[in-house]
């Protein structure tokens, strides 16, 4: 039986969720935030980064903003974890004040971390987050998971995933008219170069095609209207999806929850 309990902060980009899931398979999404989890039960499967993953019992994930991934249980017993989003400004924040300067963005390559310490320190601020702790409680937590995912399992400073060229300029013109209904052949001349080139390299420098990139940004422009109480009608209408049904189902298919469980949580 699938279950989960979620929590958003009102006013920092920190978002938490416990879940067991046995028939639900995400679709392929992604976030702008960081997202580390920890397996507590069963084997997640996902794809991430064009390989397929499966996390255990103990493991931790570490997906980077704008990493498109999916998931699925790997058996019929499911899986539970916890997994915290934490927005890349709070993270740069984190770090400055860890280092009395201003700090660089961290980049995980690996979606998949074996270590003990890590585990134990994201169940330690997610149990914080959901159990109604004191926010300095909640804070010196996020700052030692923080500065242990970094410490860890960080590889490198990361940098543009693709600069310059025709993908760049689509995604600008995504980016800058999300709401639009652009067809392929008008995003191609806009990008300029043909349907078929920009199909693969928009693939290869962010994982998913132009259409599911700007699904993307629709989504985050509804959580982004949800959590400030705006009506689920309304924010449908709003952000280019057909009616309040077509945002539920992409919500739950990318996110595990419907519009109003998300909204509840604030």
């Amino acid at each position: 039986m699938d279950w989960s309990r979620y929590w958003r902060s009102p006013d920092r980009p920190l978002e938490a969720m416990h879940a067991h899931f046995e028939r639900h398979v995400y679709h392929r999404h992604s976030h702008e935030a960081y997202s580390f989890g920890v397996t507590e039960d069963g084997y997640q499967a996902f794809r991430c980064r064009g390989g397929a993953h499966t996390s255990a019992a103990g493991m931790v994930i570490a997906f980077n903003p704008d990493d498109p991934h999916d998931g699925r249980p790997a058996d019929e017993l499911g899986f539970t974890y916890r997994i915290v989003h934490i927005g890349p400004e709070l993270v740069s924040g984190v770090l400055a004040d860890m280092a009395g300067r201003a700090a660089g963005l961290p980049l995980f390559d690996f979606p998949i971390v074996d270590d003990p310490v890590l585990a134990r320190s994201l169940r330690g601020l997610h149990a914080a987050l959901l159990g109604g702790a004191t926010a300095l409680r909640r804070d010196e937590l996020l700052t030692a998971a923080v500065g242990a995912m970094v410490d860890r399992a960080a590889t490198r400073r990361p940098g543009t995933a693709y600069s310059g060229g025709h993908v760049e300029r689509a995604r600008r013109r995504l980016d800058e008219a999300y709401l639009d209904d652009i067809g392929a052949d008008a995003l191609a001349e806009a990008a300029g170069c043909s349907r078929f080139a920009l199909y693969r390299g928009f693939r290869r420098a962010y994982g998913m095609g132009p259409g599911d990139y700007q699904r993307q940004l629709r989504l985050r422009a509804a959580r982004r209207l949800l959590a400030r109480g705006d009506a689920i009608g309304d924010v449908a209408a709003r952000t280019g999806f057909a009616d309040q049904s077509h945002l539920t189902r992409w919500f739950v298919r990318c996110y595990g929850m419907t519009p109003g469980r998300f909204q509840r949580a604030g």
